[in-house]
């Protein structure tokens, strides 16, 4: 009788241990991290690109069937705005809208585009100015027009000087492009002898661009080529001072196809987001290259691991991931439910979207996202229609 009653005791305690584990495993599962609350912001026209610097945000607008249709607003941490005059010069710069507007707290330099032509390309304008007023200048037309031309991205600022980036046709394929200005007039830079000229063996391809103190940083990537051999590997080029001193740098562990698509760069850590094999990636390298790199920037810069296996296709846009006490933030589309994924070395958190007050929140296509403080802005909408601009606060 003693050994049967040992044995009940053992067996009953067994079994109370199982179901302590299964209890807390079930809790585990029905308690999902808690979802971000987004605030819907209103606004005279559509979004359709966000520059953060310091305490200001800079929200670029289309304004469809206006006789001006882009503008420009500034917006104060406390909530006030600004609009920014725009004086558009040419036929197209009426009609533009905003690919990329770059804002150092003083200067402006902005890119727009509008279709046009008998096939429709993109007629690009460039505009300076500060935040008074913002004036387009107009270019010849094989500045960045012709029979060789590629696309431009990107407006850059630095304290050493400013840039366009794009693509340009080469001898091998689309070369990386970089114009710089002469008085109102910009000139494409020759990419004779630097990392920015493709070859035979390698196809360099940078589609997105951002600054780190003197230097340019774009990314995106290369394509290897190689008797029975294409191999497409997310890629990094920077420059040591604006155009001077490019040197390339292949992403770690590119699995069998990747593709960088943003970045963001603090004073030590350039932040890159992408995917590799159609899930999201995230890699992060010095902001600074280290003393006795190699030409082709050595095997610098690490993958994050565990990234959460969200899907990123092609078409899939990234906004540029930003970083906030070492924590980093990217903003994606799964499905059509914008998701915030959040964290650092390998552990990740993700989070859905909510409204106000549990009101359906943003939906469907990200388009851009900034910090401005501790306040993370967002545009995002129907991947074929208008973007809505929301807020929130990180913790």
């Amino acid at each position: 009788m003693r050994k049967n009653s040992r044995k009940a005791v053992s067996l009953a305690a067994a079994l109370l241990s199982v179901a302590i584990t299964a209890t807390a495993c079930s809790e585990d599962k029905a308690t999902p991290p808690q979802a971000i609350a987004w605030t819907k912001v209103d606004l005279p026209a559509e979004p359709v690109v966000l520059t953060g610097q310091g305490t200001d945000l800079l929200i670029g607008l289309r304004d469809r069937g206006a006789k001006v249709v882009p503008r420009l607003l500034l917006q104060k941490q406390d909530g006030g705005r600004q609009e920014i005059k725009v004086e558009p010069k040419s036929p197209y710069a009426f009609e533009a809208t905003w690919q990329s507007i770059a804002y150092d707290g003083r200067r402006l330099l902005a890119l727009g585009g509008a279709s046009g032509g008998a096939h429709s390309n993109t007629r690009w304008t460039v505009w300076t100015g500060s935040t008074t007023t913002l004036t387009e200048h107009p270019q010849e037309f094989n500045t960045f027009g012709g029979q060789t031309a590629g696309a431009l991205y990107s407006a850059l600022i630095t304290p050493a000087g400013e840039a366009l980036a794009g693509s340009w046709g080469g001898l091998a394929g689309l070369d990386a492009a970089v114009w710089l200005p002469q008085g109102d007039k910009w000139n494409r830079q020759d990419t004779t002898g630097t990392a920015l000229r493709s070859t035979p063996a390698l196809l360099v391809g940078p589609s997105f661009g951002t600054t780190s103190g003197r230097q340019l940083v774009l990314v995106g990537s290369q394509v290897r080529l190689a008797p029975n051999v294409v191999q497409q590997e997310a890629a990094v080029w920077r420059s040591t001072t604006v155009n001077q001193g490019w040197s390339g740098i292949a992403l770690p562990e590119p699995g069998n196809r990747s593709q960088a698509n943003t970045v963001s760069c603090t004073a030590d850590l350039c932040t890159i987001s992408g995917y590799v094999d159609g899930k999201l990636a995230i890699w992060q390298l010095p902001s600074t290259p280290a003393n006795g790199s190699s030409a082709d920037g050595g095997s610098q810069g690490k993958r994050l691991q565990n990234v959460p296996g969200i899907t990123v296709g092609d078409k899939d846009k990234v906004p540029p991931p930003v970083v906030d006490n070492g924590r980093v933030y990217q903003v994606v589309a799964e499905g059509n439910k914008v998701k915030v994924v959040s964290g650092h070395d390998d552990s990740w958190t993700v989070q859905d979207s909510t409204g106000p007050e549990g009101a359906d929140g943003p939906a469907g296509a990200v388009k851009d996202a900034a910090l401005v403080g501790k306040t993370l802005y967002l545009l995002a909408g129907p991947a074929d229609g208008p973007a809505s601009l929301w807020k929130t606060t990180l913790g």
